[in-house]
């Protein structure tokens, strides 16, 4: 029996009616994950992220809610989960299933604290790359922007305008973890955002497929935040404004255009090698232009 085997004897499995599973399933609304604080992580990979980023942030994982299946399957994550004292409670096959965003969920589904922190905090930690997203309205591209920043060495990620929640299922999915990475932050207000990030010693480049500079003509070997649009309309005038420079990124085919991700991945990875390849205190000589900051 799954009690047995999580140690508590005579404990029942939580139905979907059991008012801590209910609470729970609340959590894939945002309005409720603001209210609580907290949203779900489904599967063994972003459960076994979250408990890494537990194991340094005590709290961070409220509850773990498994399967008899999940216990039997996974036996590493719940003594993983036991070890930092998370609670580990038995669910139903029918209560997993409620609170899955999947059609095919493997019964592993935690309760954790949001991640993000605010602006003036991930950014005093931040060096080399930033990535941030104005107005990013698909939560599987939010995430895999995420993953791609993660994957780039950036140091943060934000989530400026009316950018998705990140805390949305497909989202933390799409992130494949890197959620649990990377330092976040949220603002609606993009242009104290970028005001912030040039206050900060990065230069501002807004990914653009009409810019004039291409990017093979950038200087992406210094500090720098790069910015993305909304999936269908892209970067808003005034953005493109208030950014050092707006770069686009070359097409030697055919293709009409590249989609937000893939566009994304291109630029973070252009800036992590550059930076890679710069002599030796390169990102010191920038120049300043009427003191707006950074250019290319």
């Amino acid at each position: 029996m799954v009690h047995d085997a999580l140690g508590q004897p005579g404990a029942d499995p939580f139905t979907e009616r059991t008012p801590r599973v209910v609470a729970a399933r609340r959590l894939t609304r945002r309005a409720d994950r603001e209210k609580a604080g907290r949203f779900l992580a489904e599967g063994t990979n972003a459960v076994e992220r979250a408990l890494v980023r537990a194991s340094g942030e005590p709290g961070f994982v409220h509850e773990l809610f498994v399967t008899e299946r999940a216990v039997t399957q996974y036996p590493d994550l719940i003594a993983r989960a036991r070890e930092l004292r998370v609670p580990v409670s038995p669910v139903t096959d029918r209560a997993a299933a409620a609170l899955a965003e999947t059609v095919t969920p493997q019964g592993v589904v935690a309760v954790c604290a949001l991640v993000d922190r605010p602006l003036e905090t991930v950014l005093a930690g931040a060096a080399g790359l930033v990535a941030v997203l104005d107005g990013v309205s698909d939560p599987g591209n939010a995430g895999t922007v995420i993953r791609v920043a993660d994957a780039a060495g950036a140091s943060a990620v934000v989530l400026a305008g009316t950018s998705v929640d990140p805390h949305n299922g497909k989202c933390v999915r799409a992130s494949a973890g890197s959620l649990f990475h990377l330092p976040l932050a949220r603002s609606r207000d993009t242009a104290s955002v970028l005001e912030a990030c040039r206050e900060a010693g990065f230069q501002i480049l807004a990914a653009h497929g009409y810019a004039d500079t291409d990017l093979t003509e950038a200087d992406l070997s210094v500090p720098t935040a790069w910015v993305f649009g909304n999936e269908a309309h892209g970067l808003g005038h005034e953005v493109l404004a208030a950014a050092d420079l707006g770069v686009r990124i070359p097409i030697y085919g055919r293709a009409e255009s590249l989609n937000l991700a893939t566009a994304a991945a291109v630029c973070l990875y252009g800036s992590a090698m550059a930076a890679r390849h710069a002599p030796p205190g390169a990102d010191q000589a920038r120049v300043t232009d009427s003191g707006r900051g950074p250019v290319a």
